[in-house]
C-alpha cells in the first residue's frame, strides 16, 4: 500500500528562478532613487520625501516615475508567479499566501503611484506647500499620499508575514534567519520614524528628518526583497 510521503516538497528550479528573478530586478528597479547620490537634484535627502524626486517639475522626474512603474510592475508579477507557480499547499498556506498578496499590494499600489505623481515638492518649495495647504494642487497630491500608504501597508504586510511563515513552516529558511529578521524590524522602525517625523511635519514642529527616515524604509524594502529573491532561488519548501 502507497503511503503519503511526509517530506517536505521542493519547487523546480524552472518555478522558482522566473520570480527570483523578477523580484530581483524589482528591488533594483525601486533603488533608483539612490541616484539622488551622483546627481545634483537640488533636494535635500534629510527633509524631502523620496517621491518627492519623481514630482512633474524635478529635472528626473519622468525618470523616477518610470522606474517606479518597473518596479511596481516586475514585483506584482513575481508575487502573482509565487501564488499561482509555486503551489502553495492547503494546508499551512495562509501566512504565506497572505505574505505574497501583501506583495502583490505593495507591487500594484507603487505602479499606480508612479501615475499619480506630485505637481511641486512642498518641502522645499514654500509656495507649492502653501498652494497644498490651502487645497490648490491637483488631486494627484492627496490621490499620491493614499497610494503610498497602501504601497507600504503591502510591503510590511508581505515582510512580516512571509517571515513567520518561514520560521513556522520553513517555506524560505533564508527569511528566517537573523539577517531577514533584523530587516523586518529595522523597517518597522523606519516606518515608525517616517511617520512621526511626517506628522511632525505638518503639524508646523520641525521636520524631524522625514526624508532620511523614508529613504531608510525603502532602502530597507529594497534590502528585504533581494534577499527574498535569493531565498526563492535558492530553496522554495513547503510542507506536505
Amino acid at each position: 500500500m502507497r503511503t503519503r510521503s511526509t517530506e517536505p516538497r521542493v519547487a523546480t528550479p524552472g518555478s522558482a528562478a522566473p520570480v527570483a528573478l523578477l523580484l530581483a530586478l524589482g528591488a533594483v528597479a525601486y533603488s533608483a532613487w539612490l541616484l539622488e547620490i551622483p546627481l545634483d537634484t537640488g533636494l535635500s535627502p534629510v527633509s524631502s520625501y523620496v517621491s518627492e524626486l519623481a514630482a512633474q517639475d524635478q529635472p528626473y522626474g519622468t525618470l523616477l516615475r518610470t522606474t517606479d512603474l518597473i518596479a511596481g510592475v516586475l514585483i506584482l508579477a513575481g508575487a502573482v508567479g509565487a501564488l499561482l507557480r509555486l503551489r502553495l499547499r492547503l494546508r499551512r498556506r495562509l501566512l504565506a499566501v497572505l505574505g505574497w498578496a501583501g506583495l502583490a499590494l505593495f507591487g500594484a499600489a507603487t505602479a499606480v503611484d508612479s501615475r499619480l505623481p506630485l505637481s511641486c515638492t512642498p518641502t522645499a518649495d514654500a509656495a507649492c506647500a502653501a498652494r497644498e495647504g490651502a487645497g490648490r494642487v491637483p488631486w494627484t497630491h492627496a490621490a499620491h499620499v493614499g497610494s503610498s500608504g497602501v504601497a507600504v501597508a503591502g510591503a510590511l504586510a508581505g515582510m512580516v508575514l512571509l517571515t513567520i511563515a518561514s520560521r513556522r513552516c520553513g517555506i524560505l529558511p533564508s527569511l528566517a534567519g537573523p539577517l531577514g529578521v533584523v530587516l523586518v524590524l529595522l523597517e518597522l522602525a523606519a516606518t515608525a520614524w517616517t511617520l512621526a517625523a511626517m506628522a511632525a511635519f505638518d503639524a508646523g514642529r520641525g521636520t524631524g528628518a522625514p526624508g532620511l527616515g523614508q529613504r531608510l524604509q525603502v532602502l530597507l524594502i529594497a534590502v528585504w526583497l533581494g534577499l527574498l529573491a535569493r531565498a526563492v532561488a535558492r530553496r522554495w519548501r513547503v510542507r506536505s
